[in-house]
């Protein structure tokens, strides 16, 4: 049985790759995206960033939807 730091349906954070991953891009492109605010994306550090999982579920819920 998975703990909540091991099962990432649980988890709050991502990293980027981890995002990447889950989304089925390129490490390269979420990288990109998040720094271009399109991946949404907490910076802890200069070199340290982390995707929230709700906002991830948010960009997902919303992809595609037209106004």
């Amino acid at each position: 049985m998975a703990t909540a730091n091991t099962d990432k349906a649980e988890r709050l954070v991502y990293t980027i790759t981890e995002a990447a991953q889950m989304l089925q891009i390129s490490a390269a492109t979420a990288y990109n995206l998040a720094n271009t605010g399109r991946l949404p994306a907490i910076r802890i550090s200069d070199r340290r960033l982390i995707i929230p999982r709700k906002a991830l579920d948010a960009l997902l819920e919303t992809a595609g939807k037209v106004d």
